[in-house]
């Protein structure tokens, strides 16, 4: 048997790897926390239903991950960002959560994460010409 590699944008290819290694790390964990993976999807969003900003994230086993947080520029330093993040923070004790993780660079929000009790637990130097940085909130 011969395979290859393809670059291809293929949504059933990504949801037999994301799938496959989701069931492979599931085998791993103690069954009271193999079921315990979600989506989590917090939207700021105006009265006419316009998005403004966001969370997009996921609950995965005893831990929320935050992949994105954003607020548009002109609505920035109002307090949207921390209502997102205290929000998403809820849901994860709500879920039973023992912490937060999610990353930033050096130009984005470290400061802001470090205000709302986030630690820095890891660094990438030179990631794109920044600082990456890795960070963790426990519940």
């Amino acid at each position: 048997m011969s395979f290859h590699i393809i670059n291809k944008t293929k949504d059933d290819y990504k949801t037999y790897v994301t799938q496959n290694m989701f069931a492979f790390n599931a085998s791993h964990f103690p069954a009271e926390l193999r079921t315990r993976y979600e989506p989590l999807n917090l939207f700021l969003v105006n009265q006419e239903g316009e998005v403004a900003g966001g969370i997009v994230g996921e609950f995965c086993w005893n831990w929320l991950e935050v992949h994105y947080l954003y607020v548009d520029e002109n609505i920035r330093k109002m307090g949207y960002g921390r209502q997102l993040l205290r929000a998403a923070e809820l849901r994860a004790k709500e879920k039973q959560c023992d912490f937060i993780k999610l990353d930033t660079l050096s130009f984005q929000a470290l400061a802001f994460y470090q205000n709302e009790g986030f630690e820095i637990f890891g660094t990438i130097e030179n990631a794109g010409g920044y600082k990456h940085y890795y960070l963790k909130k426990d519940l």
